[in-house]
Formats: structure tokens, sequence, C-alpha cells
């Protein structure tokens, strides 16, 4: 239980990046008053929350329908969590864990931005979204398990709330260098995990067994 609350809370702490969302929080949110801030934080948190426990709950389900199998799955998601880590390590911004220029651009226009780009992309993200998937799965069905996993995702979001609410004294306290040294931090340890979900991937698709190689 406590490897699985390890890996999720680590993961989901990595792939929605709470010191980022912060960051780019305080700077679309420059203009706005305090309660005004504070309620679309709380908003966009509400609504990343029920997308990635809808992910969760139904992701498997979702995939089923789709004919993809977890094998793929956890290949093509390590592949896609490798490559966010090596974003977040070389202080990149491709998108993947934040908003596009253009996102940014178009946000900056709207006076709301609680569901776009706070509750998602920025919050839930494809990566954030894959990774509630493939850890669920991982749980094989034990409640306890999934609800660890669920916990650790509320766990982040609430810590992603506190640095939405505080994001503008945070980015002041530790600056874009303190907040560039936690995503690098964080960004190895995701590229650790992401190269695991692909060795798991290959294992579980059979194609070592398949090519007489053992594993």
């Amino acid at each position: 239980m406590l490897e699985t609350f390890a890996v999720a809370f680590t993961t989901f702490f990595a792939t929605i990046g709470p010191f980022d969302v912060a960051a780019v929080f305080a700077g679309l949110t420059a203009s706005v008053p305090n309660n005004r801030r504070r309620q679309m934080a709380v908003r966009g948190t509400a609504i990343a929350a029920g997308i990635l426990v809808l992910f969760a709950l139904i992701g498997e389900l979702l995939l089923s329908g789709l004919g993809i199998s977890l094998a793929a799955l956890r290949t093509a998601g390590g592949v896609l969590l490798l490559l966010m880590a090596i974003d977040m390590v070389f202080a990149r911004n491709s998108g993947g864990t934040s908003t596009t220029d253009a996102e940014e651009e178009e946000a900056r226009a709207k006076q709301d931005i609680s569901v776009f780009p706070l509750a998602t992309p920025l919050i839930a993200g494809p990566g954030a979204m894959g990774a509630a998937i493939l850890i669920m799965a991982d749980t094989e069905g034990d409640l306890v398990l999934k609800a660890i996993v669920i916990g650790s995702i509320l766990l982040v979001l609430l810590a992603t709330l506190v640095m939405l609410i505080l994001s503008g004294q945070i980015h002041r306290l530790i600056g874009n260098t303190g907040m560039h040294i936690v995503s690098r931090v964080m960004g190895v340890l995701l590229s650790a995990l992401a190269v695991q979900f692909v060795f798991d991937g290959i294992i579980q698709s059979g194609l070592l067994a398949g090519s007489g190689m053992s594993v």
C-alpha cells in the first residue's frame, strides 16, 4: 500500500506540476482581484478533480471499448511521460505540462480561466489523465489500492489549490529559479517511472516471449 501511494503521489505531483501551474496562474491573473482569483482556483481545481477521478474510474472500460490493451497504454503512456519528464528536466515548454503560447494568449483575453486553461490542460493534462488510468490499472481490482490512488489524486490537487491561492507569494518567495529546481527534480523521478511503464508494457505485451527472449 505504501508503495502504491508513493508511486501514485510522485507521478501525479510530477504530471500535474503544482509549482508550474501556480506560476502560470499567477501570470494570467496578475490583474485579477484576490477574491476572484480564489474563486477561479477553487472552481478550476474542482473541475480538474472530476476529470481525473472520472478517467481513473472508467479509463479501463473506455480502453476496452476502443480495443486498446493495457500493455499498449502502458508503453504509450510511458513514452508520453518520458517526453514530459525531459521537458521538465530541461525547463522546456512543449505544451505537455503547461499551456502553449497560443493558449496562454487566448487565456489572457478571457475573464474566467477556471475551465480553460486552468482545469484543463494545466491541471488535468494528457499526462495526468494517462497516469490516472495506468496507475489505477495496476491496482488489479483491489478496492483499498484504488482508494489510495484516488486519495493521491485528491491530495496532489489539494496541494495544487493551496499553491494557486498563494501563487503570488510563492512566486515572489522562491522565484523562477526555485520553481525550475523543483520541476527538474520531479522530472528526474518521473523519467524513471516512465521508463518503468515502458518496460512493464513491453513485458505484458508478450513481445519478448514471442521472440524467444527470457525476462
